[in-house]
């Protein structure tokens, strides 16, 4: 039977890309010359540091539009709340979120039930199997997904017949 897969994920090419340029363009910076700030990349994380928060928060702007540039949804982006220490230093982190909540792959698997066609939903792990007698009715479901918004970018992977 035909099937394809629903996942959420960001390529981790993209984001060391983005983070790598964002580094560069900090070193150029102006308002950035002798000062103490930082960006660094771990795993599905990418941590700020700087002296105030006006530079992290010129930090935070300069990370989220090469992530945009690099075609990163911002949906998959978290900003956390920076952390500002009573001498002035200032630390912020950026999640990354890769797969499909289990809240999320919820909504999408109701989604595809309300739209009443012929197929199968199912979750597995981080991701969503849809299964269907009809190539056309998976090509029907992928097109209602596209057109709902959820909280996350969807990517549709895995298509069998």
């Amino acid at each position: 039977m035909p099937s394809f897969d629903i996942v959420s994920e960001v390529s981790s090419m993209e984001i060391e890309n983005a983070v790598n340029t964002a580094k560069k363009e900090l070193a150029n910076r102006f308002d950035f010359k002798g000062s103490q700030a930082g960006i660094v990349l771990e795993k599905n994380e990418i941590k700020l540091s700087a002296e105030d928060q006006f530079k992290i928060k010129a930090l935070m702007e300069i990370v989220i539009g090469k992530l945009a540039k690099r075609q990163v949804s911002l949906k998959n982006v978290e900003k956390g709340e920076p952390d500002i220490s009573p001498l002035g230093h200032a630390r912020q982190s950026i999640k990354i979120k890769q797969g499909l909540d289990p809240v999320v792959a919820k909504q999408v698997t109701g989604f595809i039930r309300d739209t009443k066609l012929k197929v199968t939903t199912q979750i597995q792990e981080e991701k969503v199997r849809v299964t269907g007698k009809s190539r056309d009715d998976l090509q029907a479901v992928i097109a209602a997904v596209r057109a709902h918004e959820f909280p996350v970018e969807l990517q549709f992977v895995n298509f069998r017949d």
